[in-house]
């Protein structure tokens, strides 16, 4: 049981570094996936390739996020049993989880495939790029079971405290993406296709590994591979926190779907050009995730053992921290972007595209690191409705008509000028709830929800 990190005690920023920084090297893998996708088709297959991998990613998105939301509502609520000591508890809400898996995983395998081409269709998506973007989609729906599969064990596993574990899992499926990208691609000449099937195989294999240290590192969770049972109220609870934020998260990537529509408009150098930018702009995204992960179940672990005094010191240092380290990481990155950039393309008009892209986006992503802060910790305790509709707000009522209006009327080539704006939106929509909310107060001062 050493692997947990128990964030009822001790040092505040000292446990959710100590928590934060395996999951910074998972997400720097996890990244990877993607990344190696676009160095190996950017310099084997071409601009439309490249083009058509970047276009394809935010579809799948949108359908795994609703999933991805469910097992963060899985990892709440495990770590309020955590910090309660209620095993009895988690058992169930494993049990649920990987009932949920199947049900859910499996349809979602099958309508991908047909859906695929009406999205893609939707978005635009040039003809240059149609036959790879449908390809490339399609292979990654079949990977939906595996990432959702995936995804739920690590929700339960940073709900118990143990983030050390999904770093293992993804070096190993890291290394085999990266050969079966070299085998597929390169060596086969498979095209973006090839490039879908690496990602998809690797995700499989993590999530059998997870399974397996389940079973091995806590038995007395008593995990399952395949289970008919669970249980109506732990189900009840899953989708009452984790629906919402997935159905945000999946409004999110809707968003960026419509957004990419806009960036489509501008031509396949563009397209080409945001692609090789967002693997840039990812990868210093990792902070953010990490710490936000480490927010929610300090949050978690603390309100379920009812250390509200602890929660206080908390839930403005995180998010603050947070800012800052994304803030450092973003200034350093825009010096040295447009040599990191010269790895994935050679062609000039994409890589002045990529370098402005990724400048406007690292210098505001510190915004978007406290506000995710914020709502990691509001989240945390079982709150959700408020931050459910400030992330609605930002996207809908700021981003897209922010980004609609750039295009329209500036200079679409510009589009990603609306970042900066929602960011600014959400983070002061966030930090007033801490100041204004007499149920936050009341939370804080009592526990009292």
């Amino acid at each position: 049981m050493k692997q947990k990190i128990d964030m009822t005690t001790g040092s505040i920023m000292g446990k959710v570094f100590l928590f934060a920084i395996p999951i910074i090297l998972g997400n720097v893998l996890q990244q990877l996936y993607t990344t190696v996708d676009t160095l190996v088709i950017g310099n084997f297959c071409g601009e439309t390739s490249l083009a058509a991998v970047g276009t394809s990613a935010q579809p799948v998105e949108v359908l795994l996020c609703i999933f991805l939301g469910i097992g963060t509502g899985v990892s709440i609520l495990v770590s309020q049993y955590m910090g309660a000591g209620d095993w009895e508890r988690m058992k169930r809400v494993s049990d649920t989880a990987v009932f949920f898996v199947y049900v859910c995983g499996l349809p979602l395998c099958v309508i991908g495939y047909f859906v695929t081409p009406l999205i893609l269709g939707w978005m635009g998506a040039p003809a240059d790029t149609w036959d790879a973007a449908v390809t490339y989609t399609r292979i990654v729906f079949f990977g939906a079971l595996g990432n959702i599969g995936y995804n739920m064990n690590a929700g339960i596993l940073r709900g118990m405290g143990d983030s050390k574990a999904s770093l293992w899992f993804l070096v190993v499926s890291c290394i085999a993406n990266i050969v079966l990208d070299l085998v597929f691609v390169v060596a086969l000449g498979m095209d973006a296709g090839g490039a879908a099937l690496a990602t998809t195989l690797a995700v499989y294999l993590s999530w059998a590994i997870s399974i397996l240290y389940i079973r091995n590192r806590f038995p007395k969770l008593e995990f399952q591979v395949f289970t008919r049972r669970f249980d109506r109220l732990e189900l009840k609870q899953i989708i009452g926190i984790g629906l919402p934020i997935g159905l945000n998260n999946s409004l999110y990537s809707l968003g960026h779907v419509a957004l990419q529509t806009l960036v489509n408009a501008q031509g396949s150098a563009f397209m080409a050009g945001a692609s090789v930018a967002g693997r840039v702009t990812g990868l210093t995204n990792v902070a953010i995730t990490a710490l936000s992960s480490a927010a929610t179940t300090f949050s978690g672990q603390n309100y379920g053992a009812k250390n509200f005094d602890r929660l206080r010191k908390g839930y403005v240092k995180i998010p603050v921290i947070s800012g800052l380290i994304t803030l450092s990481a973003g200034l350093c990155v825009i010096s040295f972007r447009m040599p990191i950039l010269r790895f994935f393309t050679r062609d000039e008009l994409v890589l002045l595209y990529a370098g402005r892209y990724v400048f406007v986006m690292l210098l505001s992503q510190w915004l978007y690191a406290i506000f995710n802060g914020v709502i990691c910790i509001v989240n945390g305790v079982g709150l959700i409705r408020y931050s459910t509709i400030v992330n609605i707000l930002m996207l809908w009522a700021v981003r897209i008509p922010a980004a609609y209006l750039i295009s329209r009327f500036f200079d679409g080539t510009y589009v990603m000028l609306c970042y900066p704006i929602s960011f600014s939106f959400g983070m002061v929509m966030m930090l007033g709830y801490y100041v204004f909310s007499k149920r936050w107060k009341e939370i804080i001062r009592t526990g009292l929800a």
